[in-house]
């Protein structure tokens, strides 16, 4: 008769300590995790509204551009006068145009003054909006039927806004001449906690100057007559 040795096999179990050790590392990573995650949402975040605030000004200066190149010279459809509010820049530009991109509708009838200009956002702060003043161009001075105004840009510290004269090839901060509009418009709007974004607006082209020798025209080759052929 023989006996069996039955081997009883002992497992060994995790220590408290180890499944303390694991539990912290895993908390750890998932917090590391956590900050990654919430950091690289806020940088879309910030980003998303950097973009959507450049597109905005972007948009004001495509839209400034495209009224101020389409105006006729030598009828005053533009006039432009500095002014200043606590110490910042407040210029106004003014155009006459009928529907279109500079009156922001394509159904109005009849001709328009549009003015650009800063406005306080309410009565009770110093926030200040780009916007488009509109009235009708027979509105007598100080009515105010059928103004209104459209705003395009808000919580802006200043606008500057220079002509350069080329009949005194300097920047003016005034442009009140009926006869002709300005070759070039400046435009520099103050931002808030970001440095002042300048554009410049070309309003025509700047025609090509020849010299005197390329005004000439070429000289065309002498055409000599045949000569008859030579008798043997």
């Amino acid at each position: 008769m023989s006996i069996a040795l039955v081997k009883r096999v002992c497992r060994r179990a995790f220590t408290l300590l180890e499944i303390t050790l694991a539990v912290a590392i895993l908390g750890m990573m998932s917090l590391a995790i956590y900050r990654f995650v919430a950091t690289n949402i806020t940088v879309l975040r910030i980003s998303s509204e950097e973009n959507a605030a450049e597109a905005r000004y972007s948009g004001l200066i495509n839209l400034v551009t495209a009224q101020l190149q389409a105006l006729p010279s030598g009828v005053g459809a533009l006039s432009g006068e500095p002014f200043k509010f606590n110490d910042r820049p407040r210029d106004e530009i003014n155009w006459i145009c009928g529907s279109g991109p500079g009156l922001v509708t394509r159904y109005a009838p009849g001709e328009f003054i549009v003015g650009m200009r800063l406005r306080r956002v309410s009565d009770k702060g110093d926030r200040m909006e780009i916007g488009f003043m509109r009235k009708p161009r027979g509105t007598a001075e100080g009515e105010t039927e059928g103004t209104s105004w459209v705003p395009l840009l808000d919580d802006v510290r200043s606008l500057q806004i220079r002509y350069f004269d080329p009949i005194v090839n300097v920047w003016v901060e005034k442009w009140t001449d009926p006869s002709r509009l300005p070759p070039l418009v400046r435009l520099v709007i103050g931002r808030p906690d970001r440095e002042p974004l300048e554009a410049v607006i070309a309003l025509r082209r700047t025609p090509l100057q020849l010299t005197p020798t390329q005004l000439q025209p070429l000289a065309q080759p002498q055409m000599q007559p045949p000569q008859p052929p030579k008798r043997p």
